[in-house]
Order: C-alpha cells, then structure tokens, then sequence
C-alpha cells in the first residue's frame, strides 16, 4: 500500500507532501485538479523543465520570480523573446540561470504557437494524450506512462526541448490528466470530483 503523511490537520496525504513544509498546500489546492487553461498549462511545462535535475521545492519557491521574468507565461509574448533576453534572465538571480533550459522555455513557446494554430489550444492538445484510467498503474507506483511517453515524443518531434517523458508524467500527474493521488489521501476523492466535472478542450 502507498505511504501516506498525516497533514497539518491530522487527515492522511500523499507521503510527498510532507517532504517539505509548504508541499501541503501546494498539493491540497493545485496538485492534481484538472487544468483546461493554456497559460497555467503552459507555464507548467516551463517549470517542469525547470525542474529538470533539480528538486520541485527549489522550483516552487522561486515561481512568482519565474513569473515575473517570463512575461507571466504568457507563451505570446515569450515567443517574442531574443537574445537580449536571454542575457537579461542568465544575469537574473532569483531564477534558474541555466542557458539551455531557458533557451528551451523560449523556444517551446514558439512551439505552442504552432500548436495553437494546429489544435485550437493547448489544453485540446495536451487532453488528446489523457489515458484511461483503467490502464494506469497503482497510484503513485509509476515514474512514467505509455501516455507521458507518447506525448514526450510527440512534442520532441515538433521541436519542443526538455521534454522527457519524466517531465512529461510530472506534467500530467500535476495538471490532472491523471488521479495519481495515493489511495487514502484526503485528496483523492476531491481530485476525482473536479475531474468528473472538467470539460475538456476541442
């Protein structure tokens, strides 16, 4: 059976949510919740290359800075970034400065025009790879899916970078395109109510 961490209110959570303290929250009222917006969508897939070697904790301690360099991850206005920019975000402490994930967030941006333009929008996009849940492992028993995998090499060959199928799951498990709370977290139940209510995209 899945560990499960007693939250601040006593009730059980994912066992990661108690791996740091403001984990609690982040997983009680966003991990998870389906996502039909292009910009959360979007910006998600920027952090989570982000993340790529480096801990979510990290991450998400520094996504008002994020987004705050990044034009709010409006992926319009990213896609408009040069190499002024990059320059200025290398010289920007308060974020990553990491050349290649940078230049990869900037050009995934162009790439999500192209998607748009293709799908009608992103989430029509990234909801078109939601698997079955009859076909998932045990929640939280997996690093990767058949889904996450699909959808990796689907964006790799248009273009898109640091978008390993590792990221790809972290992406999906976050954004609700999966239930991957544990069996037993309070949240769970919550998760597949607002699921069960979605529409999703196209």
């Amino acid at each position: 059976m899945t560990k499960l961490v007693d939250g601040p209110d006593g009730k059980p959570r994912c066992f990661w949510a108690g791996s740091a303290p403001e984990f609690f929250e982040y997983h009680d009222t966003e991990w998870g919740y389906p996502v039909g917006d292009d910009q959360r969508l979007f910006e998600k897939l920027c952090l989570e290359s982000f993340q790529s070697g480096l801990s979510w904790r990290t991450i998400l301690a520094k996504r008002e800075n994020f987004r705050a360099a990044f034009a709010g991850f409006d992926f319009n206005k990213m896609a408009q970034f040069d190499d002024s920019d990059v320059e200025r975000l290398l010289q920007d402490a308060s974020i990553i400065r990491h050349r290649g994930k940078i230049e990869a967030v900037i050009n995934n941006a162009k790439r999500t025009q192209e998607l748009v333009a293709e799908r009608g929008s992103l989430a029509a996009y990234v909801w078109s790879y939601e698997p079955d849940p009859a076909d998932l492992p045990e929640p939280q028993t997996a690093s990767i899916i058949p889904a996450s995998t699909a959808m990796s090499k689907d964006l790799k060959k248009r273009g898109w970078k640091f978008v390993g199928p590792t990221t790809a799951f972290a992406f999906m498990q976050a954004m609700g395109l999966v239930n991957d709370h544990a069996v037993g977290c309070v949240m769970r139940e919550k998760a597949a109510m607002l699921r069960a209510e979605f529409r999703k995209a196209g």
